[in-house]
């Protein structure tokens, strides 16, 4: 598989989503930011400086939704709005939407950075258009990668530190826990037009799970840290962190060719 290296620097790149141009938006966790990379492959910033953004929307009226201390949606550069505080939340990590364009968000309830921090059990929560917030489920550890199926049936979410992946069925409003140990720490997700389910792994690069929750496919990145990844068509974009050996892969995005296309990805109406 051939990867191409279109972006790199960074300290922590996540929250990859394609925009309505078609350009690459991403963020920098650990160094501030979201950017826009165009198909020209120039890089310019769309919110300068903001930190903690795990996770990115497109809004159906333009601008972008992005995570933090609170959910905001942010148009040209410096408009801004808050969708969704509560207190207690340490901070969103990553988010998602689904056809009606409402937001699934996890919250953070501890400093998950700092080594030291007693961790304390966040949620999901889903935003409403009407921008109620209401949560999905708790017992969820470490908050990461969310997707939600297109017909709004089932939400997957990555609880990164307990190594599983959550499968919540809407209507019944159950759940069950994947395990994933023996393949890593799962983080950004993002799901194929088979209904398939692809999940970067912190240090185990990406799995593909079957709607049946089986894994028919494993692929190794040039990054020993994955964090995310999301669909342009058949192409795959694929966000990392730091790494020590090679400088053009601190804090990359890669991009590569696979045989599927990612499902469509609706806009927020919060």
């Amino acid at each position: 598989m051939d990867w191409e290296v279109v972006a790199h620097g960074f300290g922590l790149a996540e929250a990859p989503t394609i925009g309505v141009d078609g350009s690459l938006l991403f963020s920098d966790v650990l160094g501030g930011g979201v950017y826009r990379l165009d198909a020209a492959g120039m890089l310019s910033t769309v919110v300068p400086k903001r930190r903690g953004v795990g996770g990115i929307a497109v809004h159906a009226d333009g601008g972008v939704v992005c995570s933090g201390r609170d959910l905001i949606h942010v148009r040209a550069g410096h408009e801004q709005r808050t969708l969704a505080h509560i207190d207690g939340v340490a901070g969103w990590n990553d988010l998602c939407t689904d056809a009606m364009g409402r937001i699934y968000a996890g919250a953070l309830r501890f400093a998950v950075f700092d080594p030291d921090a007693e961790v304390v059990p966040g949620e999901l929560w889903r935003i409403d258009v009407d921008a109620e917030s209401v949560i999905m489920f708790a017992d969820v550890a470490h908050a990461n990668g969310v997707a939600c199926t297109a017909d709004g049936g089932t939400i997957y979410l990555s609880d990164t530190r307990r190594q599983r992946i959550v499968v919540f069925d809407v209507a019944r409003h159950t759940r069950h826990d994947l395990e994933v140990a023996h393949l890593g720490h799962p983080d950004g997700m993002a799901l194929d037009e088979q209904g398939a389910l692809w999940v970067a792994l912190v240090s185990g690069g990406i799995a593909r799970f079957t709607p049946a929750g089986e894994v028919d496919r494993r692929i190794e990145t040039p990054s020993t840290f994955t964090t995310s990844l999301c669909f342009d068509g058949r192409d795959l974009y694929v966000t990392t962190g730091g790494h020590a050996e090679h400088t053009e892969l601190r804090g990359c995005v890669l991009r590569t060719t696979v045989d599927v296309a990612g499902a469509p990805v609706a806009p927020a109406r919060v």
